[in-house]
């Protein structure tokens, strides 16, 4: 398994699962199928959600033919360069919906998909019978089936589609989708997803994206905290971050993910990658409770989530990734900033 492609899992999906995230399937009633029965030249495209990710997610749509509604964000600077290209914006969820038959999410986790889909100005409130809504975000498995569940019953649909990749990357279309969804649902979501993403996998039903997004992000945040303390350590002992980076550049050991956070560590280039460390530390919480209901130990996932936990509680939630690595050089007396 090569480090360099994007994200590297596929699930084979079983018709029996045991265990809290047991799939059920929910009945369509016959509405609700012909209601899927829909082109993608008739969908119309709503987005909640246009900060870092969804900026470049959302103008992918607009720019490639999609109907596009949004919603205000505090940020006004993406929304208004969206309605100048062409995006109409919604003060709602509810005005949102209204005008959407697809609808994507790109906000922090399931308490923020929740507060959007529901309540008297929420997505179900507004929405027409066969709506899907596509959950971009990474939340807790959990939630998402259980959503899932309670939208069907009332005609609406959901798929979860969590993203591989960079702000920089989804303002290029380029990003990868792990989606989760019923067969038919998928095939309507598939045309506006790969408006914004280069490599499109479908798992299974609902709930598998967010697992796998889960899976995923151990993966690479677990990679963050080891090479935040490898390098303390080999500052600590004489080898740089430059001595370092000159041995693991090229090598087996190189991808991406490497790349974006030694951009940082060696250039000191904030921007490098932009994902915060209250993010990151609310993702494996969720992964901590995922290993919880299934019965299984992760003391290496606790060790990551520790490591993120104690950079957070110093005020340190708002540096994003890569500078973990000052926070745990900070701790043992040395610094990565000097040059090698």
């Amino acid at each position: 398994m090569s480090p360099k492609s994007g994200f590297h899992f596929s699930i084979r999906c079983s018709s029996r699962r045991v265990g809290p995230f047991s799939s059920r399937s929910v009945s369509s009633q016959p509405y609700q199928r012909e209601n899927l029965k829909m082109t993608a030249t008739k969908e119309s495209v709503g987005f909640i959600g246009v900060g870092l990710m969804g900026q470049g997610m959302a103008r992918n749509l607009v720019d490639k033919g999609f109907p596009l509604t949004v919603m205000g964000h505090r940020n006004r600077k993406p929304v208004e360069e969206l309605v100048a290209a062409g995006a109409v914006e919604a003060k709602t969820p509810k005005e949102l919906a209204a005008r959407s038959t697809i609808i994507f999410l790109c906000v922090t986790g399931s308490a923020q998909v929740e507060a959007v889909t529901k309540g008297e100005n929420g997505i179900i409130a507004g929405a027409k019978p066969g709506t899907v809504i596509v959950d971009c975000s990474t939340s807790d498995p959990t939630v998402t089936m259980r959503l899932a569940a309670e939208l069907e019953a009332k005609g609406l649909h959901l798929a979860d589609a969590p993203l591989g990749g960079t702000p920089a990357q989804a303002a290029q279309g380029q990003l990868s989708a792990m989606v989760g969804a019923a067969p038919e649902v998928f095939a309507r979501v598939k045309p506006a997803i790969e408006a914004w993403a280069q490599k499109v996998v479908h798992l299974g039903p609902v709930g598998d994206g967010h697992k796998m997004k889960l899976i995923n992000n151990f993966l690479s945040l677990g990679y963050a905290a080891i090479y935040a303390e490898a390098l303390t350590l080999g500052q600590k002992i004489g080898i740089t971050p430059q001595t370092f980076d000159s041995v693991l550049r090229g090598s087996r050991m190189d991808c991406g993910f490497y790349q974006t956070f030694m951009k940082y560590v060696l250039e000191r280039d904030r921007d490098a990658h932009k994902f915060t460390l209250s993010n990151a530390l609310k993702d494996v919480r969720y992964l901590e409770s995922v290993a919880n209901d299934a019965g299984i130990a992760n003391p290496i996932g606790n060790a990551v989530k520790n490591s993120y936990a104690a950079a957070v509680a110093s005020g340190h939630g708002e540096d994003y990734v890569p500078m973990l690595s000052d926070w745990i050089a900070g701790l043992n007396g040395v610094s990565l900033a000097g040059k090698g």
